[in-house]
């Protein structure tokens, strides 16, 4: 007979445990702050006239969606951002690369672009009305001057910082000019200019609501004001949410992008 002592007790078998997609994690705090806030407007502790509730501007964000203003309205503020962006990346690639990669270019152009890079967002919108009138060009213009600095920086550091030693290998290879570009100075630079140009476009929607002050009939930035004129708070806040939102998904999308274009990176791209 079997001496039940020496039986081996059975143990529940333990389940993996369920993690969180790291796609979800940054959602956690907006998340709760939403549902403090609605929980703070349903219980009278913040005035309505000054912060609504979030079910009060979703119900606004539905009525300008029926109406279809919140289409319009996104449409015009998507198209000067995208316009704006390619302008101001385009100026920024090429100023960039070539100071990058000429120290007499760089010691005559850098001081002027520094001391540019200085000059408030609003203090461009008298010069430009001046100079391109108030419709769409200026505000344009407006955000592809916050659209080139950031990627103006980033690609000329990161080709001036390319590793010498890198490109005496490539030319003791006898790489072409063309050659070196592409497979010694292009992937050593692409980390640095894709935050580059993430920088950009997150400071091209900081200026497109500058540029929709200049007498804008649509957009994002016109919705803004036209709430703040008619006192509605939730049109208000509802536009600057819709500011955060679709920033948020274009930088995922170029985070995205340069993710795949920089494979060989260990780093964790965050979206």
């Amino acid at each position: 007979m079997t001496d039940l002592a020496y039986l081996p007790i059975a143990t529940p078998t333990a389940r993996p445990a369920r993690r969180l997609p790291r796609s979800l994690i940054g959602w956690i705090l907006p998340a709760a702050l939403v549902g403090v806030w609605e929980a703070a407007a349903r219980a009278g502790l913040v005035a309505p006239n000054h912060l609504p509730a979030p079910s009060t501007i979703a119900a606004t964000l539905a009525q300008l969606a029926r109406s279809g203003d919140l289409v319009a309205h996104v449409a015009a503020t998507l198209g000067r951002v995208g316009l704006g962006f390619l302008l101001g990346a385009a100026a920024g690639t090429l100023a960039g690369a070539a100071t990058g990669a000429s120290p007499t270019l760089r010691r005559l152009v850098d001081p002027l672009v520094q001391g540019l890079r200085s000059v408030p967002s609003i203090a461009w919108v008298p010069l430009f009305i001046l100079w391109l009138g108030i419709f769409e060009a200026s505000k344009v213009a407006l955000i592809a001057v916050g659209v080139f600095f950031p990627i103006y920086l980033n690609l000329m550091g990161a080709v001036a910082g390319v590793d010498r030693k890198l490109i005496e290998v490539g030319r003791a290879h006898r790489l072409s000019r063309a050659s070196l570009v592409l497979r010694v100075l292009l992937p050593a630079s692409l980390p640095a200019y894709i935050l580059g140009l993430r920088g950009g476009l997150g400071l091209g929607w900081m200026f497109v609501a500058a540029a929709e002050l200049m007498g804008a009939s649509e957009g994002l930035g016109f919705l803004l004001v036209d709430g703040q004129q008619t006192g509605r708070p939730a049109v208000v806040i509802a536009a600057i949410l819709l500011f955060a939102l679709l920033g948020k998904a274009s930088d995922v999308a170029l985070a995205a992008l340069g993710q795949r274009l920089t494979r060989w990176q260990d780093t964790e791209v965050v979206r």
